[in-house]
């Protein structure tokens, strides 16, 4: 035996099912398998054989892609490809594209056969994964039923426009000849305003408005609106987040196609989280509030099971609480009148990155005017308290460390936060590291705007000092993740002795302190941790395939993650026991937490080398 060829079957008896199976089967697919080299320059030519083969990965990277272009799933090293052809005998649809060149071993359809009759455990192997892609295929079809499809595939009017000199009563007329619940005002062919026929009846008819008046001085401006190519899913969560019922549909030139309604999202699935939304938005007391967070859970289950990526659902969450907020604050100001000055609330962590999961905890604040007299600051303490324990009684359990608004060290004027912040990054104690890591995951939620936008300007200018940065680093770097020698999982114990991995700890907080360093040198102001992957694509700090690598990465923890919260099994929140995945999540588990360390390292060799 060659040393190449031992060196093949050594990597084929740590791949399953053979490392479940004798060693002879591992010997028979090395014996009867082909090997070639994949690169962009042949990519075209493979899966287009006639023969039907099993393909391992041993090399490279590449990507499944289907007929609409859509990736199917990402290949690496001891992934296979190509068994649902061959236990069905159809034809193979689906092409690669190579992301990094490699070598993948091809076992033709007669030695798949030999060894699927032969191993019982081989046949039910990829019997199994063939399931699970079909089962993948039908929550992607759901998906794509609704969450997934194109913005401009729901539409089913052209847009109904009007220039902002028209009158109401035209805008009327339009409305009601189109059989439409709103028209979009443009002016030199771009979106000015919307106005609704909630617009016709509270700012005109219950206001005694002159019809004749020009329908510009009853539309809401600058509304928000969505590209033509935006997911339906990213429509919903515009919708949630503002609590708006007609978003107008753009095109890339920035001219109106046409609107999308609450009303067509609701036809789309059976989960109502609009509904829902618009519910708490109108609740008329902190008890009713408490009754429709009850629905939560349950609607958080339901739309879990509508979506290929569970991963919104923490979007879902987010938007939710969000919502929870903005009304507690409503009836608050109600109940005691217009606040002293101008405020806004802000929400940080996991809230502010929209990644928050059925465990999450509080983490939130105010900023009010630098004007504000020393008596009036007692309002502000009176609104923090009051939003902060009615959260826990919606279920938005309390921050342990404090980190909410009822809590004086999280209230303060723009002038004070930035004064928190610059003593955090001029003396990076890990205590203050501890905070830069919560308080720098930070999004507006309600009231005054300018606030928050005076703050971000504000740290924009004191957040490039290399100090801080190499600080940063060497905090990221002192978490590690749970492998050890030979690929082996480190795993925890509790107090019931049941072993487990902590996929929140030890492998998601450490992509999400990794994207936020680079975010922040490079000046991105987003939270969440996906976008700001996204934005990053624009700058150099980190290639185009370590964003990929640590896209993927936060994906498939956060899935397993949800996943695990979702089917409430009994270990601790955040935490699973490996032994309950399929050979393939753990090779996938292993891989993702190999390459969070590579990053690690990459990310201390980039920013503290120096302090080191």
């Amino acid at each position: 035996m060659t040393v190449e060829h031992q060196d093949v079957l050594n990597f084929v008896l740590k791949q399953s099912p053979f490392n479940e199976l004798p060693i002879a089967s591992a010997h028979y697919f090395v014996n009867h398998a082909e090997v070639i080299y994949l690169t962009v320059h042949n990519q075209a030519d493979a899966l287009q054989d006639e023969e039907k083969y099993l393909y391992l990965v041993r090399t490279g990277i590449f990507d499944l892609v289907d007929t609409t272009g859509e990736v199917v799933t990402r290949l690496s090293a001891g992934d296979y490809f190509g068994y649902p052809s061959l236990l069905t005998g159809e034809e193979i649809k689906n092409r690669l594209e190579v992301q990094s060149p490699g070598l993948i071993l091809l076992l033709p359809q007669a030695g798949f056969d030999f060894l699927r009759h032969e191993y019982k455990v081989f046949e039910q192997h990829f019997v199994r994964a063939h399931k699970k892609r079909l089962l993948s295929s039908h929550y992607q079809e759901r998906g794509k039923g609704w969450s997934e499809r194109k913005i401009s595939k729901l539409m089913t009017k052209s847009a109904v426009v009007l220039e902002p000199t028209a009158s109401i009563v035209e805008a009327a007329k339009v409305m009601q000849s189109e059989g439409v619940s709103s028209v979009m005002i443009t002016e030199g062919g771009q979106l000015h305003g919307v106005v609704t026929d909630r617009d016709l009846r509270n700012r005109v008819l219950a206001s005694e408005l002159d019809p004749a008046m020009p329908v510009s001085s009853i539309m809401t401006p600058e509304p928000k609106f969505i590209f033509e190519n935006n997911r339906v899913f990213s429509a919903l969560h515009l919708m949630l987040k503002h609590n708006i019922h007609h978003l107008p549909v753009l095109n890339e030139e920035r001219v109106p196609l046409g609107m999308v309604t609450s009303t067509d999202l609701l036809r789309l699935q059976n989960s109502d989280p609009v509904q829902l939304i618009g519910q708490l938005y109108k609740a008329s007391s902190a008890q009713e509030l408490k009754l429709l967070a009850k629905e939560i859970p349950v609607l958080l289950r339901s739309f879990s099971n509508t979506v290929e990526d569970i991963s919104f659902v923490g979007t879902l969450l987010s938007g939710l609480t969000d919502a929870l907020m903005s009304r507690l604050t409503e009836l608050f100001v109600k109940q005691h009148g217009d606040a002293p000055c101008s405020f806004c609330w802000i929400c940080f962590g996991s809230q502010a990155r929209e990644e928050q999961t059925l465990d999450s905890d509080q983490d939130n604040g105010l900023i009010f005017a630098n004007d504000i007299k020393p008596a009036e600051r007692a309002y502000f303490a009176s609104l923090g308290a009051f939003v902060t324990r009615h959260l826990v009684e919606c279920g938005i359990r309390a921050c342990p460390g404090n980190i909410m608004a009822s809590n004086e060290q999280c209230r303060g004027t723009v002038r004070e936060w930035t004064a928190r912040f610059e003593k955090w990054m001029t003396a990076p104690t890990p205590q203050a590291m501890l905070n830069c890591k919560i308080f720098f995951d930070r999004r507006f939620i309600c009231g005054d705007q300018s606030l928050y936008q005076s703050l971000n300007s504000q740290l924009g200018e004191i957040s490039q000092q290399e100090l801080f940065f190499a600080a940063m680093a060497t905090d990221i770097s002192t978490n590690s993740v749970p492998i050890g020698l030979f690929q082996q999982f480190k795993l925890q114990r509790g107090k019931d002795k049941h072993k487990y991995l902590d996929l929140k700890t030890r492998g998601i907080a450490i992509v999400n302190d990794l994207v936020r360093i680079y975010a922040l040198k490079s000046g991105i102001t987003k939270a969440n941790t996906q976008a700001r992957l996204k934005a990053l694509e624009a700058h150099t700090q980190l290639s185009q395939s370590d964003i990929y690598n640590l896209q993927d990465c936060w994906r498939f923890l956060t899935q397993l993650r949800l996943r695990s919260q979702i089917e409430q099994h009994q270990l601790p929140s955040n935490c699973i026991n490996p032994e309950s995945l399929s050979s393939l999540e753990r090779h996938q588990l292993k891989e993702a937490f190999h390459l969070i360390k590579q990053a690690q390292q990459a990310c201390v060799f980039k920013f503290a080398r120096g302090s080191l």
